[in-house]
């Protein structure tokens, strides 16, 4: 059964993006990362929140823009939105409601991971108790301002164990089961 995964890079300040989605920063702290190649292929499908999809690109400019993993993976996505748009996207599934989407991306999926991207819907997902695995890569730069990682002010905690850390000269990843 697929396991739902959310997976970023975030500055040291806690941001995902930079002010007004900003994602170029990206551009300089991507690398070689065998973490990063060994999960591409583990990926059965991708869910991701209509700012993400329809955001910057750290690729932007390249031949890699507006592909996933910089063009490393190919599949289906699902991207949760009340605003869909009036064509269709080759690949691309749009679903109104989480419950449809997280369904949608796991039946793709299959025994593979759905790789969830953006805050809002991982955001969402942990809310509702369906987020499985958490890997966030640090970079070292401090953005200041943006999209945080993970924005919940005043609720709960959420409890993560600790599966792997992988240190790189450009960035450090830590991966995490969800746990409560």
């Amino acid at each position: 059964m697929a396991k739902l995964l959310y997976s970023a890079t975030m500055s040291l300040d806690g941001f995902i993006a930079g002010p007004g989605g900003d994602m170029s920063w990206l551009a300089d702290q991507l690398g070689p990362n065998p973490t990063v190649d060994g999960l591409i292929p583990q990926v059965g499908s991708i869910l991701s929140g209509a700012r993400s999809f329809r955001g910057d690109d750290p690729h932007r400019g390249t031949e890699n823009e507006g592909e996933a993993f910089g063009g490393g993976w190919k599949g289906q996505q699902f991207v949760l939105t009340h605003h869909p748009p009036a064509e269709p996207v080759p690949g691309v599934t749009f679903a109104g409601d989480l419950d449809t989407a997280v369904t949608a991306a796991k039946a793709a999926a299959g025994d593979a991971y759905v790789n969830v991207i953006g805050a809002d819907v991982a955001r969402q997902c942990i809310e509702a108790g369906l987020m499985d695995e958490v890997l966030v890569f640090t970079a070292p730069v401090f953005l200041g301002g943006g999209v945080r990682l993970f924005d919940r002010p005043g609720d709960p905690w959420v409890r993560l164990e600790q599966i792997q850390v992988t240190a790189l000269p450009h960035c450090t990843g830590i991966w995490l089961r969800v746990i409560g």
